[in-house]
Formats: structure tokens, sequence, C-alpha cells
């Protein structure tokens, strides 16, 4: 083909692509279906807010939030729920007797006001993450008293409106199912735990009250504890709403005490909130071992295994499913038990593992 043939052939080209052109034109602007036209496919996007039946939340570092944008990203884009993991804690948020700090308190929960989040309070009374003011108090019964009760109601009336939820008592039971001797035991006895929730309802009464502790996946001694504690609560009439299963949890638990843990708690017609879930893939503490695809296969069934189980309750007792945290970067584990761990659904590169399709799946 000389030079000549070459340019003509080449402009046939160009004016058979002309051609095609003005008869897809012709054809958008008929009432022909351009579904029978090629059109780039939208694929819905898929977030544990958008594609689970009942609320998913975080419990968020307010550091981070402010801090690294990833983080903050990720939260917004994924969760309808959040937890402070710290900042509305007893030393965090009354660090003197006269003194209350609520920067940190008042930050996430403008942020969670901005992107349409509830926010569930974590917590009012625990015998951890005390002031020294506190646990130096040297006043009679009825000043300890008068202790607990300004500091609930500060808070709870602080919040007011604005908090939709508490978890008014924290870990008061051991895992041997006896009560846990305290500071709040110690000064004020056993039936303190019932005051607390009474204080809490009379400072905020639309706000749901919870009891919150972990090992109800143990076996049974805890959680028999557990159950009879919340009962004995309900049947005095206090204002108890729901019970909170932390589940920090392993990979090795069976799925009879995972399954059992959800369906004896929600057996007590109380809300269910699974509020501090984790997953420990290295609970030996192996300081060698590294994130493997078979281990997060194993994690993503653990998690979904739960997952099933809380569905399976009834629809109006689904009061959400709380993570601690957001990714293996920010979780307390690695670093609490001084081991290599990625007990979360996110990576520390902010990427979803295999155990956030094991919680889709769950809802299947």
């Amino acid at each position: 083909m000389n030079r000549l043939q070459k340019i003509s052939f080449a402009s046939k080209i160009v004016f058979s692509m002309s051609l095609v052109c003005l008869s897809c034109a012709k054809y958008k602007s008929t009432s022909i279906d351009p579904g029978i036209l090629i059109q780039p496919q939208k694929t819905e996007e898929i977030s544990l807010q958008k594609n689970m039946p009942f609320p998913m939340g975080a419990a968020v570092n307010v550091s981070l939030l402010k801090s690294n944008t990833n983080y903050r990203n990720l939260v917004i884009k994924e969760f309808n729920s959040l937890t402070a993991e710290n900042a509305m804690k007893f030393a965090s948020v009354h660090p003197s007797k006269d003194t209350y700090t609520w920067s940190d308190a008042d930050y996430l929960v403008d942020f969670a006001v901005a992107n349409g989040k509830r926010v569930h309070g974590h917590t009012l009374n625990w015998y951890k993450s005390l002031p020294d003011w506190v646990n130096n108090f040297q006043g009679t019964t009825a000043e300890w008293e008068n202790l607990l009760k300004t500091h609930i109601q500060t808070v709870v009336g602080h919040f007011k409106g604005k908090v939709v939820s508490w978890d008014v008592v924290n870990e008061a039971i051991n895992d041997d199912g006896t009560i846990r001797n305290s500071i709040w035991v110690q000064k004020l006895g056993v039936d303190y735990i019932g005051r607390a929730f009474q204080y809490a309802h009379e400072a905020d009464p639309n706000a749901l009250l919870f009891y919150n502790d972990y090992g109800h996946e143990f076996g049974p001694t805890k959680r028999t504890a557990i159950l009879n504690l919340v009962t004995g609560l309900k049947n005095k009439g206090i204002p108890i709403d729901g019970i909170g299963i932390q589940m920090h949890t392993r990979v090795t638990q069976t799925d009879a005490n995972l399954t059992a843990a959800i369906s004896t708690a929600a057996a007590t017609g109380l809300k269910i909130h699974i509020s501090e879930i984790d997953m420990a893939l290295n609970p030996d503490n192996v300081q060698s071992m590294t994130y493997t695809t078979t281990l997060g296969e194993q994690q993503a069934g653990k998690y979904k295994t739960i997952v099933q189980a809380y569905n399976a309750i009834p629809k109006s007792q689904q009061f959400g499913i709380t993570q601690w945290n957001v990714t293996d970067a920010d979780s307390w584990i690695p670093s609490n038990y001084s081991r290599p761990d990625w007990p979360l659904p996110f990576d520390a590169q902010y990427q979803r593992k295999a155990a956030y399709q094991g919680i889709l799946d769950g809802v299947k």
C-alpha cells in the first residue's frame, strides 16, 4: 500500500467511526431504552452502617479522631454509633473534686451530631480509671454516696439529650461469679449498683441504661452471675434497659459459648449491646506470630458466628454491635499484652480484612 492509499484508508476509518458516533447520538435522542446500550455499572457502596440491619459502632480515640484523617474518614464511612473509648471515664471528665473537663467528650459528641451518629456513653461507674482524689477520699458513707450521685448526675446531665444511652455500672462481677470487692462496694455496699442506675435515670429519664461486663462467653459461671445481677435489678424495679456484652474474645473460643452468651442475655428481655467486640488471634502471646490468610479466615468465621447469633434475637432487643476501637493499629490488645495481634475487622493500613466480610455474611 503506497502513501496515498494509506491516507485514503485512514480517512475511511475516521469517516466510519464518525457514522457510528452519529448513530449512537441518534439512539440516545430517541425513546429507545438506554439499557440496550453499554452503560457503566454503578456499584452500591458497601459499609457496615449501610449494610447491617442494626446499628454498628466503634469506640473511638478522640486524639486520633482529631489528628488522623484516615481514622476519621473510616469512622464517618463505616459506623453510625460511637462510644468514647476513654473520654467519658471518671478520671477523664472529673479529674479533681470540683473540676470537670468536658473538652474531649464534647468534641466526640459534636462530631457525632455533625455526622448523624448515635453516642453511647461509657462509663459512669467502674473500679478502674479513677482519679487519685477518689481513691484517696476519706469521707463518711454519706459523703461517698454524695460523691457517687453527684458524679453520675453531673455527667449524665451535661450530655442530656445528646448521649442516648449509658454503661452505668461496668465490670462489677469477678470471673468466678462473685461481686468484685471494688472501692464502691467497700464504701457503699453492693446495693450501690441499683442506686447508680436510679441516679442516672433521674438525671436523664430518656437515656437507655446498661449494665456492661466481659466474660459472658467464658462459660456458665460468670454468665449466670451477670444474668442474676441484672434480673435482680429488673425485678426490683430498678431502671435498667439493657445488657452490654463486651465480647473481648478470642479465635479459640467455641461457637457454643459465643452463641450462648448472646441467647441467654436476650432471654432476660432486655436490650442487648455487643459493646466492645474484638477477637484476639494470638491469645498465647507468641512473639513470632504473623498474620496469615488462614488466621484471617478463622477470625472471619468467628465474627460471622457472633453476628448470626445476634441477628437471631428479637429486633426490638438489638441495640447494636460496637467494636473496641477502629483498626488493628489502634487496638488496646497488642500494647496491653506486649504481643503481635490483629483483633479488628480493619488492618493497620485501614483496609478491610476477611473479618469484615464475616460480619456481613452473618446477616445473609
